[in-house]
């Protein structure tokens, strides 16, 4: 269950109508309106939401390949009967908020297709997205005009893997309906249940989709046949005996089971072929072919994958079902005869393109579409998240070798940049939150007088700016990208690592990754997002002794276990890495690395537990 605090609109909402009303106004605010909502309206200002918005007249389509909606529909479908007469609506959306689902109706409130705040300004579902915690949000609090009677609340509901954001739900109702001040929604009960309901259903078949998975992956290996041990840690044991001498590959587009055979074999290309493959046969899942009796097994005839020319193996590839859905596939993988032709080195993608995430999709998408327009644009986003680094790639390849490079950080009033700045090249601006008043005063001017120049601007919002700074940011917000914090899509981590990897000396094996190990990074929070990333996976490639994938103990102390359960004291710090030294040092085992520090093997577990480690 998740917490809120009392919604500020609970306690005057006469008030914050009048406050609104003075926003809108451009006059100044009635003291005592809550700093949150304020800076809520001023961020729909920024995004250029129009107050008086309007339901679109063609509604964008909802997205129909969703584990979240399938998973959801039993739950709410039970739900819907309670809604029939009580005047509210049911919403569940995506991590992007998009509507996937409704039930219910409020009068005088047509649902919008995507609740983002760059579309609707400020709403419940996505402070909730944001937060990770139940919000609500009434009446004035929202920047619609249409929303001003309406009072909502929505909880977010995580995915099974990793803890993400997989969505929202959220139950909306006539503001008058709101009760007494401090009091929660009348239906904040009914949403943390229905999340609750939901988040269970997608733990129950993401649990089933990893047994068959690994059930696949013990057959392929071609030995005992029988169905995987019930402990998940019998599971991976089993598998790693079973796969000694086959190559085996088993993927469903997130998971990867590689055997030590298969690693060998591998090469960036050709897992990227095998994952497309694996994409393609969950999307393009042809109705009528016959899986084993309980509907869990492989399907026959095995499919032929399109791998890279000199891959130098062949693979064969068969379906992997459950309950009659292919969910991924199985690769035995077989090397050819004689030496493998040489081939030139097909390039990587970039990593500030690299992602299949709906929300990084979706910023590059909006990214390229405005980059064709010779105007400014504006990056957001926090640091390390690769503003910069997209700025320069949708410049394009012939641009990126004139352009004029900035930095506030370096250089705050624009002194050595703008005086020899040739006016016929782009210009990126980088940090702008670091600007002084001179360089913002430049850039007004500039932008007044030349609103057409071609100029690139990274800005990391954090600490408050002063009017002259927002003044250029109003003027910028229009074609604005925000990008997602690397914890928002998790997703893409695993698409990240190769691209980050430095290229394997010839004869040796790319970097590849364990299952434990893939899953502590996709938990791990990432604070400095793809920039911390890339100094992890530098770091391993450059340092490491070990050969095969990379283990999860390989990982830095918090990346291997995840973040602390609470704050730790400046000595609390100090004591655990003590620990964790000497657990390395002797191999793990607790009751050496307890006499190696002078205490007791009850002290030491109790302090593992406290300290998660």
């Amino acid at each position: 269950m998740t917490t809120t605090e009392p919604s500020p609109a609970a306690t005057a909402l006469p008030s914050l109508r009048l406050a609104r009303e003075r926003f809108l106004s451009g006059r100044p605010l009635p003291c005592g309106v809550p700093e949150e909502v304020v800076a809520a309206w001023r961020r729909a200002r920024f995004f250029g939401v129009p107050h008086d918005l309007e339901e679109p007249a063609v509604a964008p389509p909802r997205p129909v390949e969703s584990a979240l909606l399938c998973a959801a529909r039993p739950v709410l479908d039970r739900l819907v009967p309670a809604l029939g007469a009580d005047r509210s609506l049911l919403v569940l959306t995506d991590e992007r908020l998009r509507v996937l689902w409704t039930a219910g109706s409020v009068p005088g409130l047509d649902p919008c297709p995507v609740l983002s705040e760059q579309e609707v300004g400020n709403n419940s579902a996505a402070l909730a997205l944001r937060t990770r915690r139940r919000a609500e949000v009434h009446g004035p609090e929202h920047f619609l005009d249409r929303w001003q009677d309406v009072s909502a609340v929505s909880v977010p509901v995580l995915a099974p893997e990793g803890g993400r954001v997989a969505g929202t739900l959220t139950v909306a109702s006539p503001a008058s309906r709101l009760g007494t001040a401090r009091s929660p929604h009348p239906h904040a009960a009914l949403a943390e249940a229905a999340a609750a309901a939901v988040e269970t259903e997608l733990r129950a078949r993401a649990g089933r989709a990893e047994r068959v998975l690994l059930d696949a992956y013990v057959r392929a290996a071609g030995k005992s046949g029988r169905a995987v041990a019930d402990d998940a840690a019998a599971d991976r044991a089993l598998a790693d005996r079973a796969v000694a001498d086959r190559a085996v590959v088993v993927l469903d587009g997130r998971n990867r089971l590689i055997s030590d055979s298969a690693q060998q074999l591998l090469t960036p290309e050709v897992l990227g072929a095998l994952e497309r493959t694996a994409v393609s046969a969950r999307h393009t899942d042809a109705a009528g072919e016959v899986g084993q009796p309980d509907g869990t097994g492989v399907s026959e005839p095995p499919m032929v994958p399109e791998l890279p020319e000199g891959a130098g193996l062949v693979a064969r590839i068969d379906p992997v079902r459950l309950d009659g859905v292919v969910i991924g596939i199985v690769a035995v993988l077989e090397p050819l005869a004689g030496p493998v032709p040489s081939v030139p080195a097909v390039p990587r993608p970039p990593c500030s393109l690299t992602g299949s995430s709906v929300s990084w999709r979706h910023a590059v998408g909006r990214a390229v579409e405005l980059a064709r327009s010779p105007e400014p644009l504006l990056v957001t986003g926090e640091r390390g998240t690769g503003k910069s680094a997209l700025a320069l790639e949708l410049l394009g390849t012939a641009a990126r070798a004139a352009v004029e490079i900035a930095d506030a950080a370096q250089d705050p009033g624009l002194e050595r940049a703008l005086p020899t700045w040739p006016a016929d090249r782009p210009l990126l601006l980088r940090h702008a939150e670091r600007l002084a008043q001179p360089g913002v005063a430049a850039l007004n001017s500039l932008l007044d007088t030349h609103p057409d120049t071609r100029l690139l601007v990274t800005y990391t919002p954090g600490a408050p700016v002063g009017p002259c700074l927002q003044r250029l940011l109003d003027k910028l917000s229009a074609r604005s990208v925000p990008l997602p914090p690397l914890r928002e899509r998790t997703e893409d981590v695993r698409e990240l690592l190769p691209a980050l990897a430095p290229r394997p000396a010839p004869g040796q094996p790319p970097l590849t990754w364990t299952l434990d190990a893939l899953r502590a990074l996709e938990r791990y929070p990432w604070p400095g997002n793809v920039t911390e990333l890339a100094h992890v996976v530098r770091a391993l490639a450059e340092h490491r002794r070990m050969s095969g994938p990379v283990r999860r103990a390989e990982l830095p102390d918090a990346v291997r276990e995840g973040p602390a359960a609470r704050p730790l004291s400046p000595m609390e710090h100090a004591e655990r890495a003590a620990i964790l030294e000497a657990l390395r040092r002797h191999g793990g085992n607790k009751a050496r690395a307890a006499a190696a520090l002078g205490i007791g093997r009850a002290t030491l577990y109790r302090k593992l537990r406290g300290y998660r480690v």
